[in-house]
């Protein structure tokens, strides 16, 4: 009947461990010292102690700290008194642990009496008659354990009883082990929105100065260039060229500006869309693109018929074309210039193109002209800015772009709209 009892009692103890561990499985563990405490109590209660506790261990200053405690009605509590404790003082009690193995006191009066230093001085005080611990090991590092604290009677603790013990504490080190990956990760989750909020102010705010800034370098420009003409032409018929060459200079420059000015506010402008969005025929866009150009007489433009219909914003689209055509336009150098504009359909896109015969681009410029200010020479009044608008825009509808040139034969240009 004795031995019925026994294994009675181990699987009842059995089944508070797994339901324990369900609870800590099952809970957000945002009151993770409730669930700790509760189950200290409920372990402490089963195998009839009187304190049950969980102590860390700094072996960098050779000391241990009471963290958690439970105590039965009318015990006094230590885990006050128990902080920072020399490990000096139970050096059989620490190597025990060390070893992977429980410390287990069965009666503390018959440990030796080796001075106000030893085992005995540290237990008694505390009124304990037997106790057992059971290291915590993370990692095969050994950072604590787990005790119980016999106050009122004798207690033992069988083999099996012990494994049990030593199973709850690898339920602690584990539920532990994952509240500080949750905060980990709640604290990089929120460092993150943080400074995505941060860039999102910050890219507002460089949006929002170089929007002011374009604006009112538009003033005083327009103004230069008004006086500059007038000056020209009440005195066109005194100056003779060579004076009137500095005044075409500063016109060039003031238009190469204007270029400047409006390409940042493109540039800054993209993001900043209110939704406008509808399905698009490409077919008019680029047409009517075309059409605003203004195309020399020895540079054909084919476009491909029956383009696709696409849903965005139609000034973004308007961008691309004419950024790409104008540019190939620039760098036309043969006596009959050819642009072809076209699409190839794929599984889950669209493919553009803008193929030129002009003078083509080294493959080690590749990557650097779709950068801002990124000019390959520096004649012409072109701001350097229309290439990084289209790859803007084509990052914002999630796309590609990439080239694909011969020096003196001329350049493709190829962007990808997902459909």
């Amino acid at each position: 009947m004795e031995k019925d009892s026994i294994i009675e009692r181990q699987l009842r103890f059995q089944e508070l461990l797994i339901s324990i561990s369900t609870t800590y499985i099952n809970s957000d563990l945002s009151d993770i010292d409730k669930l700790i405490r509760e189950s200290l109590q409920q372990i402490g209660e089963f195998v009839e102690s009187d304190r049950s506790y969980i102590f860390s261990y700094d072996l960098v200053n050779n000391t241990t700290s009471n963290t958690y405690e439970w105590c039965a009605k009318d015990i006094e509590p230590e885990i006050e008194n128990l902080q920072n404790v020399p490990i000096d003082f139970i050096p059989q009690w620490v190597e025990a642990h060390k070893n992977g193995e429980a410390f287990f006191v069965e009666d503390v009066s018959q440990l030796p009496k080796d001075g106000e230093l030893g085992l005995r001085a540290v237990l008694e005080p505390q009124g304990i008659k037997s106790l057992i611990t059971i290291p915590k090991i993370k990692n095969k590092e050994l950072i604590g354990f787990i005790g119980f604290d016999s106050v009122r009677k004798i207690n033992k603790y069988n083999d099996l009883e012990k494994e049990i013990l030593f199973v709850f504490a690898n339920m602690l080190v584990n539920v532990i082990q994952r509240k500080e990956n949750e905060e980990r990760i709640k604290e990089q989750e929120q460092k993150k929105e943080e400074l995505l909020q941060y860039l999102s102010r910050q890219n507002e705010e460089l949006n929002e100065y170089a929007h002011v800034v374009s604006h009112d370098l538009k003033a005083p420009l327009i103004n230069i260039s008004t006086l500059i003409s007038w000056f020209m032409d009440d005195n066109q018929e005194v100056l003779d060229e060579g004076a009137m060459a500095p005044l075409h200079q500063v016109m060039f420059n003031v238009e190469k500006m204007d270029f400047l000015i409006k390409g940042i506010l493109n540039y800054s402008t993209i993001d900043r869309l209110e939704s406008d969005d509808k399905h698009i025929d490409f077919n008019i866009i680029v047409d009517e693109v075309v059409q605003t150009l203004m195309v020399p007489e020895h540079i054909n433009i084919k476009v491909q018929k029956n383009l696709p219909h696409i849903y965005g914003n139609t000034w973004r689209f308007k961008q691309i074309f004419q950024n790409l055509i104008q540019n190939a336009i620039d760098y036309s150098d043969k006596p009959q210039g050819k642009i072809n504009i076209g699409m190839d359909e794929k599984d889950n896109e669209f493919e553009f193109y803008v193929k030129d015969n002009g003078v083509g681009i080294k493959s080690t410029y590749y990557d650097r002209i779709f950068k801002v200010f990124t000019k390959l020479e520096s004649t012409g009044s072109s701001s350097g800015i229309g290439l990084s608008i289209v790859k803007k825009i084509v990052t914002y509808y999630k796309g590609n772009i990439w080239i694909e040139s011969k020096e003196g034969e001329g350049s493709t240009f190829f962007f990808t709209i997902p459909k």
